[in-house]
């Protein structure tokens, strides 16, 4: 039962979607009605409002990175293991793709997944903003960079510690993220694409 708790309660913490949110507070437009229509940092840096961005992002790892740290700093008193630790991972993950609060319309999940990747193990999640970083200076474009970073994690994390739970959850992530990724992918084959700081059509329409 507390592992069906835990994992209800990492679903509705994923639930916020911190890029609605900051953009009401900064009196934005719905990052959902302008670029690529994603709740996530990039689409709302595509607003011309990098401050927004950076505190969306920041929301939206630390949602991720919260569910799971604290699963594994109680994970002795509340008797529960890996599985569940994993269970965790991928609800708060699924929180933010499909949020409760959100009429289950929301982001791409690469801030959530890289919160989830630092609570799970700071190395682990360094390695793979690196590549993520890498990617995005060479080439521009946040979408390629968050597919590549996404295929790296599972690889890092066998690496790092092996055949574990958490690497399927890893993997599922990293699964759902491509998937998510679909049209960008499309976009890419197709020279479409945005790059990072393009500004999306109807960004700078303020919330009426």
């Amino acid at each position: 039962m507390i592992t069906v708790l835990l994992a209800i309660a990492a679903y509705l913490i994923g639930s916020i979607s911190f890029a609605v949110v900051v953009s009401k507070a900064y009196g934005l437009s719905d990052p959902r009605t302008y670029g690529s229509g994603n709740p996530g940092a990039t689409n709302v840096l595509r607003s011309g409002n990098k401050g927004a961005a950076i505190w969306t992002l920041i929301g939206d790892a630390f949602k991720g990175w919260l569910a799971v740290w604290l699963t594994i700093h109680f994970a002795d008193r509340l008797g529960v293991g890996d599985d569940t630790i994993a269970l965790v991972a991928i609800a708060v993950f699924l929180g933010h793709l499909w949020p409760l609060f959100f009429r289950f319309q929301g982001g791409k999940g690469v801030a959530t997944a890289l919160g989830v990747l630092l609570a799970l193990n700071v190395w682990l999640g360094l390695a793979t903003l690196a590549t993520w970083l890498i990617v995005a200076y060479a080439f521009r474009y946040s979408s390629l960079a968050a597919l590549i970073a996404s295929l790296f994690a599972p690889f890092y994390y066998g690496l790092l510690f092996g055949v574990e739970p958490q690497l399927f959850a890893v993997a599922a992530m990293s699964a759902l993220l491509i998937w998510r990724h679909a049209k960008n992918i499309g976009n890419l084959m197709a020279g479409k694409e945005s790059r990072i700081g393009s500004k999306g059509k109807g960004a700078d329409a303020k919330k009426k």
